[in-house]
């Protein structure tokens, strides 16, 4: 199932190949793809710090790749006004916090609780992700 989630964008890529064709974003966000690589990233940290997580790992490594084509994908296609934008975003949150995370999580806490607090990261950013459409709608 959860590959599934991580394919879903394809549709709207192949529904929308005149975008493509047209080499233009239009006005398709990278927000959505960009904490999705990050959640995938998050998940896979876990999957290998947590014992008898590798199927976890596994699952969301594959995440990490085709969200990353996402991204790439974005960032070739994206208006050159956006690429900026864009790469300064993938920058904060795909690096940036991605490497704080791993940082703190190993510096700071040990064992179960650093297990815990990758969790806990992942499940707040699934919720977020997952609940910002039924924000906008509300």
């Amino acid at each position: 199932m959860l590959v599934l989630f991580f394919l879903s964008p394809i549709a709207t890529f192949s529904e929308n190949n005149k975008r493509l064709k047209r080499r233009s974003t239009e006005d398709f966000e990278s927000l959505p793809y960009v904490c999705t690589l990050l959640n995938s990233s998050l998940w896979t940290y876990y999957g290998i710090t947590k014992p008898g997580g590798i199927l976890v790992a596994t699952f969301n490594g594959f995440g990490i790749f085709v969200e990353a084509v996402y991204v790439v994908l974005f960032l070739v296609y994206v208006p050159k006004n956006m690429k900026v934008k864009t790469g300064i975003l993938v920058g904060i949150v795909d690096v940036g916090f991605l490497t704080a995370a791993i940082v703190v999580t190993q510096l700071a806490l040990e064992g179960e609780t650093r297990i815990g607090a990758i969790g806990f990261m992942g499940c707040g950013l699934k919720i977020i992700i997952n609940g910002s459409p039924f924000a906008v709608m509300v």
